[in-house]
Parts: C-alpha cells; structure tokens; sequence
C-alpha cells in the first residue's frame, strides 16, 4: 500500500481574541485542537460541521496559509511544518485552494486569460511562449470556450466563475485541492455542473480533495472519507458509506438527521440538540458537546473521549452503548430531487460541455 499524499497528527491552532492595554494576550481561541488524518492521492475527505467548528481554518493549516501551534503537518512524504516561505514554493505548486466566492478570490482588474496565465507565470509551469495555448487548455478543461479570454470576472454568471477559480488552481498541476464551500453560494442547477466537473477531474488528473462543507447532502455524493468536526475537534471519521450507514457519535446523528429528505413519508429519527454551540473561548470541560448531547453522562461532563475504532473511529465515551443509528438517514435520502436528477443528467454526458460557457441544462426527460 502506497503512502498518503497528506498526513496530519495532532494539529492545532490557536489566535488571540483579546490583548491586554500593554499588549499581552488575555483570552485565547482554539481554533482547531489535536487534528490527526491521512489522505490518500485520489482520494476526497470532506470536513463537515457548523460554522465556527474549525473546518476552514483547518484548510488553511493544511497548506500552510496559517501556522500550526502544535501539531505536524506531512505533504507528499516531506514535513511541511517547520519550512519556510522560499522553501514552500513546491508546496504551493502541488497543493492549491478554490475558494467559496469565486468572484471576492478573483482580481476585477484582470481579465480570465491574466488570472489564468498568473500562476503559470509565478512557477513557471510552460515556457512564456505556450501560456496562451495553456490558458486555451485550462478553459476547455473547465467546460468555458477559449473566446472568453478577454472577458473580465463580472462578466460571468457564478458558476461560470467558479469553473475559471478551478481552471486556476489547475494552471499549477496539484496534487491536492482544498475546496472550501465550493458551491454552496450556487444555485441548485449550477451546483450540479460543478460538483459533477470536480469529479470528472478527479478521475482524470487524479487529484485528492479536502472537500469543507456544511451542507451532508453534497458531501454524501462526493467524499470518500467524511471528517465531523465540532468545536476545533473531530469527533468522528470513517469511509462514507459507513457514517451515513451508521453514524456513531451524537453530534453525527444530529447533523445527519437534519438532511433535507424529498420523501415527506420517509420515516427517520429527528434528533433536536438543546442550547446554543458552546463558546470557543470558554469550552465546556470534559466532552465539549455534553451541554447539548441528549446521551451525556456524569462521566462526559469530566473526561474528555479520544478518538479511537479504527477507520471508522469515534470520540465519544457512548459510542458503543448506543443502538445502531441507521435510522437517523433514510436509504434514499440525501440531495433534494431537483439536485440529485441533475446531476445524474449531468454524469450522462452533460460534462462533454459543448455550449461550454453557458450556464444552463435541460430538465431530465425534458
């Protein structure tokens, strides 16, 4: 068995949230705490929780856009931790971000062929005299026509955006794309295109995913490994079939609870958490979601569960006194109708885009 493309143990990240009048820090979030996983090239681990949980930041840290306090971080059999910005260039080549707002990550100023040729030109990917001819190739790649070179970002619709922020983080030829909310400021039909494009390219270029979302009904359809995070921690990790199949952790059920189901008959359990999300500067002792877990015990609100099964591995001190969770998602369940047809029209041959550039599918049987 070949080595994981990314390794991550222990990592954590903590920020000051206030200073004191001489400057001396007086309360501290811990934005991510004791993070550990693998991921293997071709493969996608989608992080999901509520806002606020860490997931971002934890994206961050896996590129090296924000400093690890603790922890270390493994890329492609190298420690990427401790180097410095000159000796992260190859990292930042092999790993690359596709932001949630494509039209905030991307310049005003410049046209689709410059933001294209940007990245070609700072690792120098193709000689000057091929970046033209590249940018053509990039677009075509994303489904949009090569004509559109000249066109500035606000004259794209938002999945026509996001498709040029994918060609981008191609432009480099990575190994691993960390895409944070990537469709979730898209519309329902749009959001098909996209998901459906991040897959074809993964099948054929290979890449690994760390795909953040909030939304469980896309990630179902997309990840191989699903992470849960609360509060900065994940508190359950396994292969996707086997969290929606039986998610183990409270926190889990909840979240898998509340996917939308197009079937009002469906029968499932509905599990509501009391109270509010616990502050992250001032976390509950022992589990942090024993203020809100409707299975906690005396031994939650002191001692604090590992993450422990194997690969399909759970944080919590109950986890193997509770009954099978199998009937908190339905077997058919997960993407709303109108998304889960689409995007099935789409895998029929729709990714050939050949109106690329435009934004638009016929309706299934249409």
């Amino acid at each position: 068995m070949s080595a994981p493309l990314l390794e991550v143990e222990d990592v954590g990240r903590q920020f000051v949230a206030r200073r004191s009048v001489l400057g001396r820090p007086t309360a501290i979030v811990t934005a991510v705490d004791g993070v550990s996983f693998s991921l293997e090239a071709g493969k996608t681990l989608a992080l999901v929780g509520e806002s606020g949980c860490g997931k971002s930041t934890l994206g961050r840290l896996v590129l090296r856009l924000i400093e690890p306090t603790a922890g270390r971080i493994r890329f492609d059999g190298r420690d990427v931790t401790d180097l410095r910005e000159r000796e992260l260039r190859p990292l930042r080549r092999n790993a690359q971000l596709i932001f949630q707002d494509p039209y905030a990550s991307l310049n005003p100023r410049m046209t689709v062929g410059q933001i294209l040729a940007e990245p070609l030109a700072l690792h120098d990917v193709v000689p000057r005299s091929r970046r033209a001819e590249r940018v053509n190739e990039l677009l075509r790649l994303v489904g949009l026509e090569p004509r559109l070179t000249r066109r500035y970002p606000h004259e794209f619709s938002g999945g026509q955006r996001q498709r040029i922020a994918i060609a981008r983080a191609l432009a480099v030829e990575p190994k691993l794309i960390v895409c944070d909310e990537p469709v979730s400021a898209l519309d329902v039909s749009i959001r098909a295109q996209v998901l459906n494009l991040l897959r074809d390219l993964q099948r054929r270029l290979g890449l690994a995913y760390i795909f953040i979302s909030h939304d469980l009904a896309v990630v179902k359809h997309i990840a191989d490994r699903i992470a849960v995070m609360h509060l900065g921690r994940i508190v359950e990790i396994g292969p996707n079939e086997a969290l929606f199949a039986n998610p183990r952790h409270p926190y889990s059920r909840a979240l898998l609870s509340a996917i939308p189901v197009p079937a009002p008959g469906a029968m499932r359990e509905r599990i509501i958490l009391r109270g509010e999300m616990p502050s992250a500067l001032h976390p509950p002792a022992g589990c942090p979601f024993h203020t809100r877990c409707p299975v906690a015990v005396a031994r939650c609100e002191t001692e604090r569960p590992e993450l422990l099964g194997g690969l399909h591995a759970t944080a919590c001190h109950r986890a193997s006194e509770l009954p099978p969770g199998a009937n908190v998602v339905p077997r058919r369940g997960g993407l709303p109708l109108a998304l889960e047809q689409l995007m099935n029209a789409f895998r029929r041959g729709t990714n050939r885009q050949d109106g690329a550039g435009v934004d638009k599918v016929e309706p299934p049987g249409g």
